[in-house]
């Protein structure tokens, strides 16, 4: 027997947006078909931004995501900016690529997971870096100039600038070489 609900359930849209409802949008910022965006009036992509398809940049009603200049988001990632997002200038982003600003605290077995208190990092990810396909970035990581991120890899914690970092949990392997001259 299904029951009639007294008022539909509450949702957080449908991620249908409009261009003039971001907080700022660059010129030359490309959306591929079937991308959502939540509360894009906290979200700011700069020039020359690629999204691709499938993308879900899952704003916040607090905090922003900012998306810098000559990013390039492959297909179905996720963003998620509830602890704050930030993007460097010329990012490159594999596809399936998860980016996550808040975990549950542990609260005790009596607690179900799903019901404990929600913490907030931010996750900034430096100038230049290269986040490998389906990696998964954690609250609270931060990713300095150039680094490289190795397909699949978990990321949490502090990287410096050139690090290629990769595993589960990832690890520096190496820093980039110096340019050659």
């Amino acid at each position: 027997m299904v029951h009639a609900m007294s008022r539909p359930p509450r949702t957080h849209g449908d991620g249908e947006f409009t261009r003039d409802a971001f907080r700022h949008i660059g010129e030359g910022v490309v959306f591929e078909p079937h991308v959502l965006v939540f509360h894009p009036e906290n979200i700011e992509i700069a020039d020359n931004v690629y999204v691709g398809h499938q993308t879900i940049l899952k704003g916040y009603y607090k905090n922003s995501m900012i998306l810098g200049a000559g990013t390039w988001i492959g297909q179905q990632c996720f963003f998620h900016a509830a602890g704050g997002l930030e993007l460097g200038q010329n990012v490159g982003v594999g596809p399936g690529v998860r980016i996550i600003t808040s975990y549950h605290v542990e609260a005790g077995r009596s607690v179900p997971i799903l019901h404990a208190p929600i913490e907030f990092e931010p996750v900034v990810v430096g100038d230049d870096c290269d986040l490998g396909v389906g990696c998964v970035l954690l609250p609270g990581t931060r990713l300095g100039r150039g680094v490289q991120v190795g397909a699949g890899a978990v990321v949490k914690g502090d990287f410096p600038d050139y690090a290629v970092v990769a595993g589960v949990p990832a690890r520096i392997l190496k820093m980039r070489p110096e340019s050659p001259t």
